[in-house]
């Protein structure tokens, strides 16, 4: 299949696709399973497991496996471009309009965004939580991991949190084995899979070292977006803390536009992580405008590249190991400590101010949660009930 056809399949999709990652997991089988039968059911299943056990955005990861499939590399780059794109562009637009009016940050519709920003988290907390912490145990280590966090905010206490989930997992969690569905085929040798693995691995380690020894704003971009996208387990939600940590503890972004550019992210379809887009161009320091939007683009999104490319080759003999699988049991369970502590601090705490914003955010999450309603069409009513209030 030629690259072309790929990239537009997956641009309207893009153009389309609300609802976060799991919604996107549904259009996904709809067109590429049901409709096109580019690969079946319990092949799909597979990509779906691999991309929900690795870092990053699993939908966009999902995604860049699917054009793999088909053409290969260039298959994934025109799957991924079709995919990430439109929202990319419209965040950039709007880091852009904010610069116009920097006074944004005393408006209404700007306070609107960061209390429907409060009823994302929190239905992304309540999904995740009924999901990834089926028991006791688990429920155990989200409560502990998330008094951890907020106690002790830090990028390395959240890694250090990860790696206690996965500890705990493969000492207590005992998960069955699934049944082996057909292989998905992917023109990618396994010589080259390791290959995308070892950069993968020397861009992790290789890039703080560059940024220390050469001073450059751009290296230091590209460094904290390559490793946000390297080290986040759990998708979009997750990397907020993450990212908020890496960006506003420096003053490069402030935290007012760090929630404005979040609460804006909902509006837009495709991948969360193209929140890195609109982080970038609207950084102080230069690179920013289009150049620090497409840097730090590419950064967040580069290591599911090499992940899936790396990976995918080994993954129907990978993903047979009990071991491994009872590691990201672990895992997960405290990625929903790490959300329900963010979900406080910064959002609660930077939003919600009054008895008022309590019941805006909490009729939010009633039309997300129960009604069913659209982000986008939450995010637009909340900004509209900002402006009247103000």
């Amino acid at each position: 299949m030629s690259c072309g056809v790929i990239f537009r399949i997956f641009l309207r999709l893009g153009l389309t696709s609300f609802g976060g990652p799991v919604a996107h997991l549904g259009y996904f089988r709809e067109e590429f399973v049901v409709r096109r039968r580019w690969l079946s059911e319990p092949a799909y299943a597979d990509l779906v497991a691999l991309c929900q056990f690795l870092p990053g955005p699993a939908s966009s990861q999902v995604g860049i496996g699917l054009g793999l499939q088909q053409a290969g590399l260039r298959g994934a780059l025109a799957a991924w471009a079709g995919f990430t794109l439109p929202s990319a562009l419209l965040l950039i637009l709007f880091a852009l309009t904010l610069g116009l009016a920097p006074d944004f940050t005393h408006s209404g519709w700007f306070h609107g965004l960061k209390l429907v920003t409060v009823a994302v988290v929190a239905q992304a907390v309540w999904g995740m939580a009924r999901t990834l912490c089926p028991d006791g145990l688990r429920r155990l280590m989200m409560v502990a991991a998330a008094a951890i966090l907020l106690q002790t905010p830090g990028v390395g206490v959240q890694l250090a949190v990860l790696a206690g989930g996965a500890l705990l997992g493969l000492l207590f969690l005992h998960t069955k084995l699934p049944d082996g569905p057909d292989l998905l085929v992917v023109p990618v040798s396994r010589s080259f899979g390791l290959a995308a693995l070892a950069l993968f691995a020397l861009l992790l380690a290789g890039l703080p070292l560059l940024a220390a020894v050469f001073p450059s704003q751009g290296l230091a971009l590209f460094d904290r977006f390559y490793r946000a996208g390297a080290l986040v387990f759990g998708g979009g939600h997750v990397v907020l803390p993450l990212l908020q940590a890496l960006v506003v503890a420096p003053g490069w972004v402030s935290n007012d536009t760090f929630l404005a550019g979040y609460g804006a992210a909902q509006a837009v379809p495709g991948p969360l992580f193209t929140f890195a887009a609109y982080l970038g161009a609207v950084m102080g320091p230069a690179p920013h405008g289009w150049a620090g939007g497409l840097l730090c683009l590419t950064a967040i999104f580069l290591p599911s590249f090499l992940l899936v490319t790396g990976i995918l080759p080994f993954w129907d003999e990978l993903r047979r190991q009990p071991r491994v699988r009872a590691a990201l049991g672990g895992v997960n369970a405290v990625v929903v400590g790490l959300l329900l502590a963010a979900l406080y601090n910064p959002v609660w705490t930077s939003g919600v101010s009054s008895e008022t914003d309590v019941l805006v955010a909490l009729g939010a999450f009633v039309l997300l949660q129960v009604a069913r309603w659209p982000s986008w069409a939450v995010v637009v009513l909340c900004a509209g009930v900002g402006m009247v209030l103000a």
